[in-house]
Formats: C-alpha cells, structure tokens, sequence
C-alpha cells in the first residue's frame, strides 16, 4: 500500500541525509524500502499523467521545502537544511503538516495558497490534509463528473424514446462511426423496423451497417436476456453482423452472458457507460471551465546547465 504524502516525509528526508539526493532517485529508493510491487509503482494518478508514488514523495519535499527542512541546490536535485537535520535526528517527532505548521515559513506559504474570504471553505483551519492537492483536485474532479453522469442520465430517461434514440445515432456519430457523412446515422422513429431503433453506416456507401436497439429504462428496470435474443432476431433479418444495444438502466448478467453466447456480434452499453460517452464526446453537455494547472519548470531555474 502506498502511503500518503506526509508519512513520506520522514523517508524523503532519510533519503538525504549524508548527501544531495535526485528526486527521482529517491523514489524509486524510497518504492524499494517499502516494498512496492510492480503494480504499485506503475498505479497512476487519476489524470494518467504521474505515478501516484511520485506524486506523493514530490509534495513531501515540496512542504518540506516550505517549512525550511530542505533546499534544491539544483534541477530535481535537494538536501537537507540543519533545521531539516535536526528534525531528522529526533525520532520523537511526528513529521507531518501539523507539525510543519509552526514554522513561520510554512504559515507563510499557507497565506499564500488560501483563497480568498469569499471563496474560502469553512472548515478545521488546523485539520491536516489527508490527500495531496493533485489528488484533492482530480477527487474534486470525479465528484463533478459523477453528479453531472447521474444529472445526464435523468435528463435522457425524461425525455421521449424518439430523442434518445437519436441521442445514440448522434454520439456514435461523434464517436467517430460512420465517417463524416450527415446521412450516415438515422434514428428509425418510434415505428421502429423489425426492432432496430437506428442505423449507422460504417462506409460512405452504406454497403457495411451497424443497427441499433435503445431501451430507455429507468434505474430500477433492466435488460433481459430475451430482448438481447430478440434483436439479435432483428440483425439477423437484416442479415446485419453488428448491433449495439443501449440502456439508460443495467443488463442482467443473463443477458450479458447470452450477448456474449451470441458471438460478440451485440456490443452492450449501460446507462453508466452511456453518461461517460456522453460526458466525453459533448453530447448534452459542453465545457464550463477550463483549469490549465501549472508547475514549476525546474529547467528554467537551472544555472549550471549549459
């Protein structure tokens, strides 16, 4: 298990005691120490853009920093301040955010990242974050995408069954299937066609078709092995070799199984997996904000590099 960042710092300041350490040096120091399995290592932060054990010893010397217990003395490379050494020679000491908080430095540093009276969430002001910001900010993240998921997901099953069912034909169209024709998806209407609700070319010809089937449930209801039987009626009268089948509830586990007896020629998509489509190709929602988040460009900094 990986720990959080602030039972990293005393590792982090370990790492340097007899010299200047690289950073990255130091994590991979500190993975062994801990035992770290592979998958562990490799786990990444929910952005997949850092490992999440990286992530962690960075922030650890980076409050460290703050509260004046190590300096860089160049690009990815720290060592330990006497205040730093000190700390570390006393066994009896707790080092967490807490205990960084009496350093004038680090209040300082706090000021600095509070946000405004206005904008300022009440709260513990001595409680000690669990979580390191970069994780705080995706958490923040995944809780707006769930809301706006379940928010999109009530939208649809409100709406009428000859919307939803153009709703699919235009996210697979933006999903890319069909190419870039403005006929090549259509929702069938409410009459339907042999229970196919819509059909989408995969070729500018039409020649190779994908039909589809949308049951606009609600949460409770759910998908029975017999409709998947039945549309896979329906593709073989078309003499189709593809069908998606789209829910705004769930498939029993029955009907998984019989999609999957059928030869993998019907792709299922819940009401979970349809919201995070929409979510990520815009469909019924669009960008409110975009936070471009910045960090420290150490090349710059770097005086001694040629």
């Amino acid at each position: 298990m990986i720990p959080d960042y602030q039972s990293l710092m005393r590792p982090v300041l370990e790492c340097a005691k007899g010299e200047p350490r690289k950073i990255s040096d130091v994590v991979e120091e500190i993975s062994d120490r801990l035992g770290l399995t592979n998958e562990e290592r490799q786990q990444l932060l929910p952005s997949s853009k850092q490992t999440t054990i990286t992530n962690r010893v960075h922030w650890a010397r980076s409050y460290m920093k703050q509260a004046g217990l190590v300096r860089n003395v160049k690009r990815g490379w720290y060592e330990l301040t006497e205040r730093g050494r000190s700390v570390l020679n006393d066994p009896s000491i707790s080092l967490d955010a807490k205990y960084l908080s009496q350093f004038d430095e680090f209040q300082e540093f706090k000021s600095r990242g509070k946000a405004s009276n206005d904008d300022e969430v009440a709260g513990d002001e001595n409680e000690t974050p669990a979580k390191t910001p970069d994780e705080n900010l995706q958490a923040a993240h995944k809780n707006l995408e769930a809301a706006l998921a379940a928010n999109l997901l009530d939208y649809v099953r409100s709406a009428s069954p000859m919307f939803f069912e153009s709703l699919i034909v235009d996210l697979l169209i933006a999903m890319g299937y069909g190419g870039t024709s403005e006929e090549a998806g259509r929702a069938l209407g409410q009459s339907g066609d042999n229970g196919v609700d819509g059909v989408i070319d995969q070729d500018p010809l039409g020649v190779d078709q994908i039909y589809l089937q949308a049951k606009r449930y609600g949460a409770s209801n759910s998908v029975g092995p017999g409709e998947i039987r039945d549309f896979y009626g329906a593709l073989s009268i078309k003499k189709a070799t593809k069908g998606i089948f789209v829910t705004t509830s769930h498939f029993t586990g029955a009907s998984s199984q019989t999609a999957r007896d059928l030869g993998s020629r019907i792709l299922l998509i819940d009401g979970p997996q349809l919201a995070k489509l929409m979510i990520k190709y815009n469909i019924g929602c669009r960008d409110k904000d975009v936070l471009h988040i910045k960090q420290i460009d150490e090349n710059y900094f770097d005086e001694s590099a040629e």
